[in-house]
C-alpha cells in the first residue's frame, strides 16, 4: 500500500515520469534459446499409444499461460520452450 510520504511498502519511494524514462531498460530484446536432445537406439515393442484429448471446458478456470504439450508415440523426445516478453507503457 502507498503510504503518504510516497514510499510503496517493499518497494521505496516513487519517482516521476522522468527519471523512470531515463531507468527504462531501452527497446533492445535479445532473446536466445537452445535445446539439445537426442534419442537413439530406441526399441520397443507390442507398445499400446492412446489418444490426445483435450476437452471442453478443460481449461476452466485457467491462468497465465496454458500450454499443452501431446504424444500419441512410444520412445520419443519432447522439447517445449517458451520466451515471454512483457512490454510494459504507461
Amino acid at each position: 500500500m502507498g503510504t503518504p510520504s510516497g514510499r510503496v511498502e517493499g518497494l521505496g519511494p516513487r519517482v516521476d515520469a522522468a527519471t523512470l524514462g531515463r531507468l527504462s531498460g531501452g527497446t533492445e530484446v535479445s532473446q536466445e534459446m537452445t535445446l539439445t536432445g537426442t534419442v537413439g537406439n530406441n526399441q520397443i515393442d507390442h507398445a499400446v499409444t492412446g489418444s490426445n484429448v483435450i476437452s471442453s471446458g478443460s481449461f476452466d478456470g485457467a491462468t497465465g499461460l496454458p500450454m499443452v504439450i501431446q504424444n500419441t508415440g512410444n520412445g520419443v523426445l519432447i522439447q517445449n520452450a517458451t520466451i515471454i516478453s512483457v512490454k510494459l507503457q504507461p
